[in-house]
């Protein structure tokens, strides 16, 4: 997925459009550079993330993705997908099961358990499942949905990369 193409229109689903039921997900792979530049961003230096000498002798015997990594994609699907753009996050809980380890490929989804159209709120159940089937993160959010439709031009993001940092 291409984050820098603005011409990508990305929409919402107000509140009073939202059904119990509703299901979006998004596909990602995890790489080396996936978890420096959650690194660099979060600050999170944990050698368990970044140091595959230090990794190796951990219980999980390599380096592993940053936990919250597996939980931004699940707020990437709530923000950019179902309810969209213009959501905003009340609440989230989430258990990790397994890491998610380099060369991974994840699946994040969102269904919708309930919904508040006088409030504006919605629940919805999260889950994070790796490429054999296996759930690596469950959760529930409670969003903040918005009451209008939203339709808007991706936002462009800045082309980023790493410099020898000791990453």
């Amino acid at each position: 997925m291409d984050m820098t193409m603005p011409h990508v229109l990305i929409e919402n689903v107000p509140i009073h459009q939202l059904e119990v039921g509703a299901h979006a997900e998004m596909v990602r792979s995890l790489g080396l550079e996936d978890i420096q530049l959650f690194a660099a961003v979060s600050g999170d230096m944990n050698p368990a993330h970044l140091d595959r000498e230090y990794a190796k002798d951990t219980p999980f015997q390599g380096v592993i993705a940053h936990g919250l990594w597996g939980g931004a994609l699940i707020s990437a699907v709530l923000g950019t997908k179902l309810p969209g753009p213009g959501t905003v996050y009340l609440d989230q809980s989430l258990h990790f099961s397994r890491p998610v380890r380099l060369g991974d490929t994840v699946t994040a989804s969102v269904t919708c358990r309930a919904k508040n159209d006088e409030t504006c709120r919605a629940t919805f159940d999260c889950l994070v499942v790796n490429q054999r089937g296996e759930t690596v993160i469950r959760g529930v959010a409670e969003v903040l949905v918005p009451e209008n439709k939203v339709c808007r031009p991706r936002s462009p993001l800045p082309k980023v990369s790493l410099e020898a940092l000791g990453l």
